[in-house]
């Protein structure tokens, strides 16, 4: 017989209590909303759950709401929009009919804006849009993987009931197979696995695989138990990926025996300093952290470096595992043992080579970014393009003819090979690894100027790339055409090329901060040809200054 359960999933602003509400009604059934069912059982409103307890403590809640309701059939549940990261909430919504409420961000937005009691839902603080669109693409996969799917921007409520109502109608007298549904307890040992890595970083330290693959965030347990790790797991990530990637990173770990904690440190460049490294020591020595254990870095660069140096630092050293969630982190922080923290004086001042256990990379996890950031991400391929690879290059331009792509796993694991044979070569940067900082000298120095708080990274090191091109073109080592060719391909990613109003003197006096000045002469990299970087002293002040002045300029 089949199930009489509806589960509405989607995410907040669809619509799912007072469309769930009307279905019930025309069909008889009982109604459930799980937030509803959680502060009777509490006593509790849900912000006030999530701000004293925190996410994971108010998924735990959730579940245990979905089981009670499971049990009362026949009945329609409207679902949180988070219930679908939970992977036994997934198991028990295949027992029943799983539809999709699915509305733009924007639409949804302005919903919740005309009704006063949303205004407090913890998650969408801030510009709810923009909170909602990324919320809608990190939990895409799972809403995709429903049984039917509705539109309901400009329908309302009693025809989304009409809607539903017929497509249960349907289900229900030729319902799909289990193994073809995309909920139910077979589904995420369906899901794709680790696959072979992309690259095999080899340094005298360590030797570690690097997985490219989309869908692969889910191994990431897997990947834990096959790099030999054995004891507890320790997820830090920031105030603005852990509600994304948090309790799914938590599942992945579950899911082959891994105990975890997770912290949440604050997001955002300005909090990549020592203070914020002490929070994460006092995190782990309150849970008694030991030498078998180990840290998943989970989020964007910030994370990476400071969330890796706190690993490669406490007890002498504990191992760790990068699982990056932007773009910028997949191309450059996760790969190659560069932890550290910032100094009020200079990006990455302080820190340590420590290399990782293993690298995890899932480009799905990328639609949850905003555009800007996945365009600073950018900077970063085009770079390794330009100082090694003429036809990443190529391949890169070719993709972007109709526009910037989003995401590409195969461009990512290209890019990530070249990063993992170089960090091989040289580990401690004293030779080839030089000429992955093309663009850095000067693009950190626009960090260290503006306060870490202007330019994301990418954007300054695009700045600096023109500089160290013009640089290049003014020496004759680089042509014309191929500068154009540089400054055409920055510009179709919507990169800027240059840092109007700054200081030429002040970023010129923070290049002499570089980790690659010896003797107090800049080391620059620049290119004699695309594809082909080299290591120059003694470039003449002047030209320097010609440079960075027309970068300043405009």
């Amino acid at each position: 017989m089949t199930p009489q359960r509806i589960f509405l999933i989607g995410i907040s602003g669809g619509g799912k209590s007072t469309s769930g509400r009307i279905l019930a009604e025309r069909l008889g059934w009982e109604f459930a909303d799980l937030d509803e069912e959680i502060e009777r059982a509490t006593g509790r409103r849900v912000e006030e759950i999530f701000a004293s307890d925190g996410e994971e403590a108010f998924r735990r809640l959730e579940l245990e709401a979905l089981e009670r309701v499971v049990g009362r059939e026949p009945i329609v549940v409207a679902t949180g929009g988070g219930t679908v990261t939970i992977p036994e909430a997934r198991a028990l919504m295949g027992q029943g009919f799983v539809v999709w409420l699915s509305v733009e961000p924007e639409e949804a937005a302005r919903r919740l804006a005309a009704d006063p009691a949303t205004a407090a839902r913890p998650l969408l603080q801030g510009n709810p849009r923009e909170r909602l669109e990324a919320l809608l693409n990190a939990r895409r996969p799972f809403y995709e993987a429903a049984d039917a799917a509705i539109s309901v921007d400009d329908l309302p409520p009693e025809m989304v009931a009409g809607e539903i109502l017929n497509l249960w109608s349907e289900w229900r007298h030729n319902p799909l197979p289990q193994a073809e549904r995309g909920y139910g307890a077979e589904h995420d040992k369906r899901r794709a696995g680790l696959g072979e890595p992309a690259a095999i970083v080899r340094t005298p330290g360590a030797t570690y695989p690097v997985y490219v693959a989309d869908g692969c965030f889910d191994a990431l347990g897997e990947a834990c138990r096959d790099a030999g790790l054995r004891g507890r797991a320790f997820v830090v990530t920031d105030t603005a990926v852990a509600p994304l990637f948090g309790a799914r990173a938590e599942s992945a770990l579950a899911a082959v025996g891994f105990e975890s904690e997770r912290l949440a440190i604050p997001a955002g460049e300005e909090h990549k300093n020592l203070h914020t490294v002490e929070q994460v020591y006092d995190w782990l020595i309150d849970h008694r952290v030991e030498r078998s254990d180990f840290v998943v870095c989970l989020g964007g660069g910030v994370v990476t470096d400071l969330a890796g140096f706190a690993a490669a630092t406490c007890l002498r050293g504990i191992d760790f595992v990068h699982v990056p969630t932007s773009l910028l982190a997949m191309a450059d922080a996760a790969i190659g043992g560069k932890t550290g923290v910032d100094h009020p004086r200079g990006k990455n001042m302080i820190g340590a080579f420590a290399q990782p256990r293993a690298v995890v990379i899932d480009p799905q996890v990328l639609r949850s970014l905003p555009e800007r950031h996945l365009r600073n991400g950018w900077a970063e391929l085009i770079k390794h393009g330009l100082i090694l690879d003429e036809p990443l290059l190529r391949d890169i331009e070719n993709a972007a003819v109709e526009g910037p792509p989003l995401m590409s796993a195969e461009l990512i694991a290209r890019s990530v090979a070249i990063k993992a044979d170089v960090v091989s070569d040289d580990e401690r940067e004293a030779g080839r690894r030089t000429l992955l900082n093309y663009g850095h000298t000067v693009g950190h120095a626009i960090e260290a100027v503006t306060g870490y708080s202007a330019y994301l990274h990418g954007e300054a090191i695009a700045i600096g790339m023109r500089v160290a091109g013009t640089i290049s073109a003014e020496l004759g080592m680089l042509s014309a055409d191929e500068l154009a060719r540089q400054q055409a391909l920055l510009r179709r990613f919507g990169l800027p090329e240059s840092a109007p109003g700054l200081d030429a003197d002040a970023i010129i006096e923070a290049t002499l901060l570089d980790k690659k000045v010896r003797g107090g002469s800049v080391r620059w990299v620049l290119l004699e040809g695309i594809g082909n970087a080299v290591v120059r002293e003694g470039v003449p002040a002047e030209v320097v200054r010609r440079a960075v002045a027309e970068a300043t300029r405009g």
